[in-house]
């Protein structure tokens, strides 16, 4: 298959400031990746790279075939929802929409055609002709996205698209993005702070950190990649409480362990990166405490996030 992405040490500097320093990685059509990273870790510089706003100062990449060095030919393949889209308050969001159709060359008639079925395919056809200064942020973003599809493109990039959105537009827009790829076979850059969003709707994820890519994988194996920290309960008879704490504390495979106050013979426990439950219980089992129930929780990306996206 194709990449709809490939990025193979791609850097960008201002003067002696490092944004991104040898971004490789690839994405496909039909595939939702979501871009994360704190603040100033490189995630807009990243988009803007890739969608030839602007120059790279290091490597090569292609979107949707397109070679980095045809800015040109290579922006009429992709559709951008940056972070801070401006809208003409005036304009309806159909005359918004035939503006931009006309824009990538299509006649009267057929920018008037793309325009409906973009507004209907967004949920906003019943608002074509109502001007945009009357449209809510979630209509607004909505537009965005209709925007950012009047070029068929086959990738699009999205800039914090639920950014200040109540729960309802936030699920609608994800919505939009989920049928992008399923439905169009479009491969979608989602960059967002949101953990939920990348974890509810992405099939991979990219962490950056300070300009790097620190991780590259699906939501389950970069947890794991990361050895994230698993907690895990643990219930004892109330009398052997006590006696699992201490043998627990010893164990190497335990960082943490503590008493539930609340729950006589429950105990809550952390284990280290590279450990196993196989490994709490033969501790528990050589002390000769009677196991009655341990549950260990999985391994999230919030904990892989911060792991590698710590202050050194």
């Amino acid at each position: 298959m194709t990449a709809a992405i490939e990025a193979d040490g791609v850097g960008k500097r201002y003067g002696s400031l490092v944004a991104l320093d040898g971004l490789t990685f690839s994405a496909h059509p039909g595939e939702v990746l979501g871009l994360l990273g704190p603040n100033g870790a490189g995630k807009t510089t990243c988009i803007r790279v890739l969608t030839a706003i602007l120059p790279a100062s290091a490597g090569r990449f292609a979107v949707a075939g397109v070679p980095g060095d045809r800015p040109e030919e290579l922006r009429r393949r992709v559709g951008v929802l940056p972070e801070n889209a401006g809208y003409p308050r005036r304009q309806t969001g159909e005359e918004y929409l035939r503006y931009h159709a006309r824009l990538y060359g299509h006649s009267r008639a057929s920018a008037c055609a793309v325009a409906r079925e973009l507004l209907a395919g967004v949920g906003l056809a019943g608002r074509a002709r109502w001007s945009i200064g009357s449209y809510s942020r979630g209509m607004r973003q909505r537009l965005g996205i209709a925007r950012a599809l009047v070029n068929d493109p086959r990738v699009v990039f999205f800039d914090e698209p639920t950014l200040g959105l109540d729960p309802a537009g936030q699920r609608d827009v994800l919505a939009q993005l989920g049928t992008l790829a399923s439905e169009r076979g479009v491969a979608v850059l989602l960059s967002t702070h949101l953990l939920d969003e990348v974890e509810q709707h992405c099939s991979r994820v990219l962490i950056l950190n300070r300009g790097r890519l620190v991780a590259d994988d699906t939501v389950a194996e970069v947890a794991r990649w990361a050895a994230a920290p698993r907690r895990g309960r643990i219930e004892v008879a109330p009398d052997d409480a006590l006696a699992a704490a201490v043998r627990l504390a010893c164990s190497p495979a335990v960082a943490q362990v503590r008493q539930d106050d609340a729950r006589p013979g429950a105990l809550q426990v952390e284990l280290a990166p590279w450990a196993n439950a196989n490994e709490v219980i033969a501790a528990l089992l050589d002390a000769g405490v009677l196991l009655r129930a341990f549950e260990l929780e999985g391994a999230r990306l919030s904990d892989a996030f911060l792991a590698m996206t710590k202050a050194a």
